[in-house]
């Protein structure tokens, strides 16, 4: 394939997303419908606009690789480790339970025995990406269902590593098959206690020096290179880049540099993950599903209510309601990406006959695109429940464990940490973004919450939870900065209320024309406070101080400002002020 082709392939790519997505969103449906629609519509079983395909799916398999290192930045090992239940026992059951009785049916109906193992495997995994970025597009990641779904989904992931050695063990006709396996799962699991052993050692000194620097692309370049060169490193003793990938945001994930990590990274995962749902639209193939139609109709919807009746009775089991216990187990009900990956190496084996793979690759991709119905159908049995049984939904449900009710610091010098240490005394919780590495390394030794970011940045406004947070404080000392960040937070936040600090009165006058609530300009705000404790120190009372610093306030600084108070006694500007204190 030369230069021209591949440009022709990303041209009508782009060309199809524009036009296709747009529609489907429009129609209040999924963006995924639309990608999975548009691969339909120009892939080879379509208008056969692009033929070649191997190339976009090389690429696709990126998006998944993102997708699970953002969701690994929202994770830290404390987290990861409260749900430790649902990860590694109930997610287990789930791959048990659900690969046996998938594999004993296989096997009832004539299958081989390594055949039936590779079905039952493969059709017991979920898609990742599929569901995340449902999860995703209805904040629905820290619901405890949604919480639940994401645990089942991580070990899912950890098992198409044993899952990929057990393939190429049957293939290659191992005679000691459990040593061999054994010694497989061994190599792995220490090749993952090095990655986070040697990960947590170099990630913050490197980040630090590129950080000093104070280049935003080579800000973007080290995480790119943190990302693919983890899942590459991982991927030389056959674990998956996906898993290699998750494990570089958990780690970065206890860091100080996530949310601007999270920022940068954002516009690759879209990217590459539309690409990724449109090559699995382009992989349906629609003269397949009409000359069998009845034999993957079968499988499609016995994959869907079997997964679906067996997910819920073990959520059930580990004790969730049955509300959450309906919707994890439909959310769940799709086989997934790694399905396909499972399949096409079976078949590469010979374990695995070509025509049984393709119906299997359309079963599972035709349940990929049932899975926002799927959701849908959860979200309308819990409000079918929720009337039968007069039980109103409980609010505190939807909030999760992410960040709410604190006031958001956007720069943390001198007056941001004085600013923090009066929300502290008041009991009131805050998060502080700031642009000086070393700087913010010592306020995280103090266990102070400071992140890496810029806080004019949408991305890093979000992670930080300003949709949910009290109010925030702009201490930014260069001017320029202080009027992007206020401009950001009352563009994309309109609710929050808005406090900066400006350098003079004119300057604050711009800051709360561009949405500051107030602006306290710091050279007035510092004569006033001097000329108090001035007027103090010569006998004054406090309430004549109090009621002078009160009457400059309200007018805005009005007199101050225009040098009134100088030219009454005949001065101008600070001379004037000066004058005045003193007499």
């Amino acid at each position: 394939m030369n230069d021209s082709d591949i440009l022709y392939d990303v041209l009508i790519f782009l060309v199809a997303a524009v036009l296709v997505v747009p529609a489907f969103q429009r129609l209040r449906t999924s963006p995924v419908l639309g990608y999975l629609a548009a691969g339909i519509i120009v892939g080879p079983f379509g208008l056969a606009l692009i033929r070649e395909t191997h190339s976009a799916q090389t690429l696709a398999e990126f998006g998944v690789v993102f997708l699970l290192f953002m969701i690994g930045l929202e994770f830290s090992v404390e987290r990861l480790r409260s749900l430790g239940r649902y990860v590694f026992r109930l997610g287990a059951l789930q791959v048990i339970v659900t690969g046996c009785l998938i594999g004993g049916i296989a096997l009832a109906l004539g299958m081989s025995t390594e055949a039936a193992i590779i079905i039952g495997g493969g059709l017991a995994l979920s898609s990742t990406a599929f569901v995340l970025q449902l999860l995703i597009e209805r904040e629905e990641r820290t619901v405890r269902f949604g919480k639940v779904s994401f645990s089942i989904l991580l070990f899912q992931d950890l098992a198409i590593v044993p899952l990929l050695m057990l393939v190429t063990l049957l293939g290659e006709g191992e005679g000691n098959f459990l040593l061999a396996m054994a010694f497989a799962v061994l190599k792995a699991s220490l090749a993952l206690v090095l990655v986070i052993a040697v990960g947590r050692i170099v990630l913050r000194p490197i980040y630090r020096m590129v950080t000093e620097t104070r280049s935003s692309e080579l800000f973007v370049a080290t995480t790119l290179l943190v990302v693919l060169g983890t899942g590459w490193l991982v991927s030389l003793v056959d674990i998956s880049m996906v898993l290699g990938a998750f494990l570089a945001g958990l780690l970065l994930s206890e860091t100080e540099y996530r949310y601007q990590v999270e920022a940068d990274i954002k516009p690759f995962r879209g990217i590459l993950l539309g690409l990724f749902f449109m090559t699995v639209g382009m992989s349906i193939n629609i003269g397949l599903i009409w000359s069998q139609p009845v034999q993957i109709f079968l499988i499609v919807f016995g994959l869907l209510i079997g997964k679906s009746v067996v997910t819920a009775a073990l959520c059930r089991l580990f004790g969730l309601n049955l509300r959450d216990s309906v919707r994890v187990g439909l959310l769940l009900s799709q086989g997934g990406e790694f399905g396909f990956i499972l399949f096409l190496s079976a078949n590469a084996m010979g374990l695995l006959p070509s025509d049984t793979m393709q119906i299997l690759l359309a079963s599972v991709t035709l349940t990929m695109a049932a899975t926002p119905a799927m959701a849908a159908a959860g979200s309308r049995f819990v409000t079918y429940w929720e009337g039968r049984t007069k039980q109103p939904v409980k609010g505190a449900e939807h909030i999760g464990e992410d960040l709410e009710d604190h006031v958001l610091i956007a720069g943390f010098g001198r007056v941001g940490q004085t600013v923090a240490k009066m929300l502290t005394a008041g009991d009131i919780p805050f998060v502080a973004l700031d642009l000086d590495a070393r700087h913010i390394a010592a306020c995280r030794a103090e266990g102070l919450p400071v992140f890496f970011g810029d806080a004019s940045q949408l991305q890093v406004l979000k992670s930080t939870g300003a949709k949910q947070a009290r109010g925030a404080v702009v201490t930014i000392d260069h001017p320029a900065a202080a009027d992007g960040v206020v401009a950001a937070l009352h563009e994309f936040f309109p609710h929050l209320p808005v406090f900066a600090r400006a350098k003079d009165l004119p300057h604050g006058r711009e800051l709360e024309e561009a949405g500051a609530a107030q602006a306290v300009p710091e050279t007035l705000e510092a004569s006033i406070q001097l000329g108090a404790i001035a007027m103090s120190s010569m006998g004054a009372s406090t309430n004549e101080v109090m009621e002078i610093i009160a009457d400059l306030r309200e007018d805005d600084y009005a007199r101050l400002g225009s040098g009134e108070v100088g030219q009454d006694k005949g001065g101008k500007g600070d001379q004037g002020e000066a004058g005045e204190v003193q007499g």
